[in-house]
């Protein structure tokens, strides 16, 4: 039951995502070259969002599905693991015309080109789990 929730959840997240044209080439290509506020929009509006869920969870101590409480633990703040991270996820959505959450949009809009993209990502994310304990955090 709770896969279905999920499935239902991500098919809506991804409705949401073509209709608001968030998975557009051309939104995101725009917002690269600072011609339109339209993706930052969205993704400043995302940000508010996630600020007041995130102070409503602390808050009230609310607890995950499986009855679990909700932690958030404060990372470390030095500025290279922001700046190389940033450049190599900011290079990774120029060059692919995407972030994570509308890739799979579009290959659920059949943009089939797309699953070029997710396979590399995912051969990142295993290449980057292997090296994570040498590279600077």
């Amino acid at each position: 039951m709770r896969t279905l929730i999920y499935l239902f959840i991500g098919i809506l997240f991804g409705i949401t995502m073509f209709k608001s044209e968030a998975a557009s080439w051309f939104r995101i290509y725009e917002m690269f070259k600072f011609e339109s506020f339209h993706m930052y929009g969205i993704i400043g509006s995302a940000l508010a969002i996630g600020i007041i869920v995130v102070q409503f969870i602390q808050r009230f101590k609310i607890k995950s599905f499986y009855g679990e409480e909700i932690k958030f633990y404060p990372k470390e703040k030095s500025f290279s693991r922001y700046i190389f991270g940033g450049i190599i996820f900011g290079l990774g959505w120029a060059l692919a015309g995407a972030c994570p959450g509308p890739m799979f949009t579009l290959v659920g809009v059949g943009f089939l080109p797309i699953t070029i993209v997710i396979i590399s990502s995912i051969i990142g994310t295993f290449i980057y789990g292997l090296l994570k304990n040498k590279l600077p955090h």
